[in-house]
């Protein structure tokens, strides 16, 4: 399906072609990147997974660690163990320049024509935008607390105006897409970095480095904070089925290892950074509201300053949000412009974040309802990444774009039956292991302890191996036709 019709003109001396500038909207959507099109290094994506990466929300998980009774040692050894994950995010964004299309069009490989837009509907179009409300309303309850301290009232029509022109910015780099992208992360990692800098400096001149809990936790309750631990900070690199979306620019050529390491310490070493700084922070401040008790040993010119990095860091991982989200309504098979797919789903995320923060407490449900997302998202990760290295790597991306009967992603019916039952054995896995807002059965005969993610990666990956590995397609990949 081409949604777009690519500009064939291209820059001169080596410039990005004028379809991929900052200044210009993407025309590109799921169609395949022809080669003559293709620019970029790899190192270019550790900015644009840094800049999503030194946020807020990384604090708080950081901090929550320490509120669940872990000492800081074990909080830190939680937070570098369920970090480990951008490995997963390094791997899948290597098929983007091999394919030269998303991963929305990607995974048609691993569930077929037909199967792939259930599973973009799912675990791309349905819980992106959710993200996108959460993160959304998150950026606004920092933006009201610098309205509040420039003088204006929160009123209603206030905290409207201050949501929609959040999700107004936040769209406009989404609309412009990946050239414009890759211009802005780098300089928004630097300023990110020097105002967490600061936070990092107070932060560490109140903190207790041999913090340890009054009542230190022993056995299976130990371990059963540790592993959900792991899963609550697994929680962030394992929502990035979608890494391909930002590396299919790429040359072909491009080195595998350079694409998964510089994605994968994009997002590896802030989260580890930011979620650090939160467990210290804990272990001086109450940070059951870190916000409020931040404040306490912040510099008072400081917090306006806070305030803003906590929104451009929140924007910036939402329009890496919205963008996917874009790409994975194309792929359901809506026949729309990537453009207007994104205001799309920027329209309904922004109208549940309303409705959430003036009406209910709807952010409430859905937060409870994304703990669950690692039930399905290890899974659908694993099941990717499996994929990758049954084939070597190797994807036509013109064959993935042949949505006909004739195409060797149809499989039968236009649903490949391995992908579905490896996901679908991985996911019940996992759900039988969870302990979430949810307890499976093994996970309350095991005191709770949370086996969903090596639960689901294992099955997943050894029944989807099984499965294909006389697979037709998987063959003719890893023989190089």
């Amino acid at each position: 399906m081409t949604s777009t019709i690519p500009d064939p003109r291209h820059g001169a001396d080596g410039a990005p072609p004028v379809t991929d500038r900052a200044g210009r909207v993407e025309v590109h959507g799921i169609d395949h990147i022809p080669d003559a099109e293709r620019h970029g290094r790899p190192r270019e994506l550790f900015a644009i997974w840094a800049a999503a990466n030194v946020n807020y929300l990384s604090l708080v998980i950081g901090g929550a660690l320490v509120l669940m009774g872990l000492s800081l040692g074990q909080a830190l050894l939680v937070i570098v163990v369920g970090n480990l994950f951008w490995l997963l995010t390094g791997v899948l964004a290597m098929s983007g320049p091999a394919a030269g299309v998303p991963s929305e069009v990607i995974t048609r490989a691993m569930y077929g024509i037909r199967g792939n837009r259930v599973n973009n509907a799912v675990t791309g179009w349905m819980i992106s935008v959710c993200y996108f409300a959460l993160n959304l309303a998150a950026a606004a309850s920092a933006a009201f607390a610098l309205v509040d301290k420039i003088g204006l009232p929160a009123n209603t029509v206030v905290k409207t105006a201050v949501v929609l022109a959040i999700a107004a910015l936040t769209l406009t780099i989404s609309v412009y897409g990946h050239g414009l992208i890759v211009k802005l992360y780098l300089p928004i990692t630097i300023a990110l970095t020097a105002a967490f800098g600061v936070v990092a400096y107070a932060v560490l001149m109140r903190a207790d480095f041999g913090h340890v809990p009054d009542a230190p936790l022993t056995g299976a309750g130990l371990w059963a904070t540790l592993l959900a631990g792991v899963t609550v900070i697994a929680s962030g690199p394992l929502s990035y089925t979608t890494s391909a979306d930002f590396s299919r620019y790429l040359p072909r050529t491009a080195s595998p290892r350079a694409v998964a390491g510089w994605t994968a310490l994009g997002g590896f070493l802030p989260s580890v950074a930011v979620c650090s700084l939160g467990a210290l922070a804990a272990t001086a401040v109450d940070m059951t509201d870190p916000q409020t008790a931040l404040e306490e040993i912040l510099p008072g010119w400081f917090h306006p300053v806070f305030l803003i990095a906590l929104v451009l860091g929140t924007i910036s991982i939402n329009a890496l949000t919205a963008y996917s989200a874009g790409l994975a309504l194309q792929a359901v098979g809506i026949r729309i412009r990537r453009s207007l797919s994104v205001i799309v789903d920027g329209t309904v995320a922004s109208a549940l974040t309303l409705y959430a923060l003036l009406v209910s407490n709807f952010l409430d449900t859905v937060s409870n309802v994304l703990q669950l997302t690692v039930v399905l998202l290890g899974p659908a990760m694993t099941l990717y990444a499996t994929d990758i290295l049954l084939r070597r790597n190797r994807y036509d991306g013109l064959a993935l774009m042949d949505e006909t009967r004739g195409s060797p992603f149809w499989y039968s019916g236009g649903v490949n039956g391995a992908g579905a039952v490896a996901l679908g054995a991985g996911v019940t896995a996992a759900a039988l292991c969870v302990n979430t807002v949810y307890t499976g059965p093994i996970a309350a005969a095991l005191a709770g302890s949370d086996l969903a993610l090596p639960a689901g990666i294992v099955v997943t990956s050894a029944v989807y191996a099984l499965l294909m590995r006389n697979s037709p397609s998987v063959r003719a990949a890893r023989a190089g036709a």
